[in-house]
């Protein structure tokens, strides 16, 4: 058992009898009354995100997770299959248990989060950015600078993505994963 003092990102916690992942928290001391945690919860078999509120000191049921480095194999339109860089074993996971499956090619490594009592994966987390290939986007209008103008693009993985208007067909860019959003144009 841990306690409202105990909570931060990533942490595994049971909840209405399912198992969450806190995703966003924050302590609130208002000037009167107790103090609370306000936290953003993220079902780890459904998906689903819901906001709940633990008054200060509450008692919350925490799972003992072990995180593991697995690499994304492939998707065969209904699982996305993995393999642990230690032991060369494969798991595969539906694609409401993976946070931006959009945004993973073949070959990157992941951090897999599996509940120690069951051996059950809880969650799949990416790394902080990912470097992909433009590959469709519409060529920029000359002139259209004066503000932060951005256009959409294709990435490798079919992703879309807002790039300013100077990226083309084939350059690389740096994506953050937790927002999907375009980060800065990779020199090669």
């Amino acid at each position: 058992m841990a306690s409202t003092s105990d909570i931060r990102n990533g942490l595994c916690i049971r909840y209405n009898h399912d198992i969450y992942k806190i995703i966003e928290f924050l302590h609130v001391k208002p000037g009167k009354g107790p103090a609370f945690v306000r936290t953003k919860l993220k079902s780890v078999t459904t998906g689903k995100v819901i906001d709940n509120t633990f008054s200060a000191g509450h008692k919350i049921d925490d799972v003992r997770v072990e995180t593991h480095k697995f690499q994304y194999l492939y998707n065969d339109g209904e699982y996305y299959h993995f393999m642990n860089e230690a032991d060369y074993s494969q798991i595969q996971l539906t694609e409401g248990a993976l946070d931006r499956p959009d945004l993973m090619k073949e070959g990157e490594i992941v951090t897999i989060q599996i509940n120690t009592e069951d051996n059950m994966p809880l969650s799949v987390d990416m790394p902080a950015t990912v470097i992909l290939e433009i590959t469709h986007t519409e060529p920029g209008v000359k002139g259209n600078t004066a503000t932060n103008a951005t256009k959409p693009a294709t990435v490798e993985t079919g992703a879309t993505v807002n790039v300013p208007l100077f990226i083309n067909e084939g350059d690389k860019i740096k994506i953050e994963t937790e927002k999907g959003t375009y980060k800065e144009r990779i020199k090669e």
